[in-house]
């Protein structure tokens, strides 16, 4: 008798349906089961105000766990800087899959880089961690730019640039890239300068407790690297207290010898807060021996929030998130 087939709740997105698919794909070649997609609008989706107004965190994904909970699908892909840092106990985070480039990058008119932007550039995005950083960037550079709100998905937001309204936009590499887009992108934005949103990148593959089975299965496109990684720069995140709309950047590289992974042997953790005029950031970063376990990980990034807390970042968020 065949297996039925595992429905997978998406958000409707063209980017969302593109990774949603990988993962199926990933899911039918690991299982054997086919894998239908389930196409669900969630609140983010259809609203057009800033995320900060709206609420930030959980915009885009309390939809697909309420399709969970009801049973409307069997498992959901979340992209994973937009889930709340707290996990429900009803739900279970299966697999967090190898994470896709963390990178932010800018597309501009003339194949323009962020350092040869001209005076006055107007630069799209949505997201206060951006904001705060480029105006950080442009201030310790002598560069005078205006950062832009927008919303709307890749192709509205690449459109302001096309269609001259905007000089550039500041997007994820990740949806670039899981688009096939790259040939678009004008600068690869240096984490130096930029540093990600928590757990940009990567993928969250989420399913019920109660069916340990679909989760064991699932937890076969777990990447290990990727989760310590993220798990690090999301308790970071929690632990400033803060939801996926504040103006927070986190990223947690894996350090070694070479890039051959058996190697590796620490993982450095930086995080960045600060004012989304550029005026103030609050930027440090930690680096110890990569955590062998979720409670390790966990430590780290409470280790690094502590210190930026001395260091003011509370005062930098604006509201904090309840």
């Amino acid at each position: 008798m065949t297996e039925k087939t595992l429905r997978l709740g998406t958000r409707r997105s063209r980017l969302a349906m593109a990774q949603s698919r990988q993962v199926a794909d990933a899911v039918q070649e690991l299982t054997g089961r086919a894998v239908e997609l389930v196409a669900i609008t969630t609140y983010g989706d259809t609203s057009r105000e800033q995320l900060s107004q709206i609420g930030g965190t959980g915009v885009f994904v309390t939809a697909l766990r309420d399709a969970l909970l009801r049973g409307d699908v069997d498992f959901a892909v979340h992209s994973l800087k937009d889930l709340p840092t707290a996990q429900p106990e009803n739900l279970t985070l299966a697999a967090v899959p190898r994470r896709e480039d963390p990178r932010d990058v800018l597309i501009a008119r003339d194949g323009l880089t962020l350092d040869r932007l001209p005076h006055g550039a107007r630069i799209g995005t949505g997201s206060p961690r951006r904001t705060a950083q480029l105006n950080a960037h442009a201030r310790s550079h002598g560069l005078l730019i205006e950062t832009v709100p927008i919303r709307g998905n890749i192709d509205t937001r690449i459109g302001y640039v096309h269609g001259g309204e905007l000089d550039a936009v500041v997007l994820a590499a990740a949806g670039i890239n899981r688009l096939g887009r790259t040939a678009e992108v004008t600068d690869f934005l240096s984490v130096d300068s930029v540093l990600p949103a928590p757990g940009q990148g990567a993928l969250a593959v989420e399913c019920v407790a109660s069916d340990p089975e679909l989760a064991a299965a699932l937890a076969g496109l777990d990447d290990p690297h990727t989760r310590i990684a993220v798990t690090a720069e999301r308790s970071l995140l929690a632990a400033l207290e803060a939801g996926c709309s504040a103006p927070v950047g986190a990223l947690a590289d894996l350090l070694g010898d070479g890039q051959d992974a058996r190697f590796v042997n620490e993982l450095r953790l930086r995080g960045v807060v600060g004012t989304t005029d550029g005026s103030t950031l609050v930027q440090l970063s930690i680096t110890g021996p990569v955590p062998t376990s979720h409670g390790d990980a966990v430590a780290l990034g409470r280790e690094l929030a502590s210190e930026m807390l001395a260091k003011g970042a509370a005062g930098l968020m604006g509201e904090r998130a309840l």
